[in-house]
């Protein structure tokens, strides 16, 4: 007996054009063909990413989130130790002076002492030990004098009396007459501390003691003094250079 419905049959189920029909199953890959190749990001065609939402950016063999954000140690970029734009700290390791290769060498020390106020303090000063040792020297009759005919024990007395004058001043407290009139002061170059002790009289020493050498100590006194006016940055003369000083504005 056939169980064939009749085309006219009305319990018949009729199929909609529209409706798709039953999917195939999948068929293993024929002679010469390859397993199916996933798409972009390792999924297959059409498949969403994992827990949904649009597939990640970059495409193909970006992972997933956001790159990596600029290094923030040291290097080039942001000096030894620290981040970009950072990481140098005080550009010296005290007021005056020190390793650190700043810009400005100047940087956190006082202000130089103009070369003016220097020249005048100078001018004070020597007016100071000068009048007095000329009027000794005008007083006492004969003196020791040279094959030239100048006296010369008055500039003996004269240097050696500048230098001690010079050389305590400048130890206890880094000015002179001169200088306090001035309101300027000698400073280590180092840590702007007072020439204490050695540095104040080897400087006291460069500035009086050639002077009393024939022609060559009167040639080194010119170049000592003027040296300051081509001297960079910290305008030294030669005797702040051997004590390694520096003359700046007193507070």
């Amino acid at each position: 007996m056939s169980t064939e419905q009749p085309e006219n049959d009305p319990f018949r189920k009729r199929q909609d054009p529209q409706e798709p029909q039953e999917s195939e199953q999948p068929r293993s890959p024929g002679p010469g063909q390859g397993p199916q190749r996933p798409g972009a990001g390792g999924q297959a065609p059409g498949q969403e990413p994992p827990g949904g939402g649009s597939p990640p950016p970059g495409g193909p063999g970006m992972p997933y989130g956001d790159p990596p954000p600029p290094p923030t140690g040291g290097g080039p970029a942001g000096g030894p130790g620290g981040g970009y734009g950072g990481g140098y700290g005080s550009p010296y390791d005290n007021p005056y002076g020190g390793p650190a290769g700043a810009a400005d060498p100047l940087a956190g020390m006082a202000p130089l002492a103009s070369r003016g106020k220097r020249l005048l303090a100078r001018i004070i000063d020597a007016l100071l030990i000068a009048i007095p040792i000329g009027i000794i020297a005008g007083v006492v009759e004969g003196g020791y004098s040279t094959d030239t005919g100048i006296s010369y024990w008055p500039q003996l007395s004269y240097t050696l009396v500048y230098f001690l004058y010079e050389g305590l001043m400048l130890t206890n407290s880094g000015q002179t007459v001169g200088k306090k009139l001035m309101r300027i002061r000698v400073a280590m170059l180092q840590n702007g501390a007072v020439p204490a002790g050695p540095p104040g009289w080897l400087r006291a020493a460069v500035y009086q003691i050639p002077p009393l050498v024939p022609c060559v100590g009167s040639l080194f006194w010119l170049v000592n003094v003027l040296f300051c006016t081509w001297d960079k940055p910290y305008q030294q003369c030669l005797h702040d250079k051997a004590a390694r000083t520096v003359v700046v504005a007193a507070d």
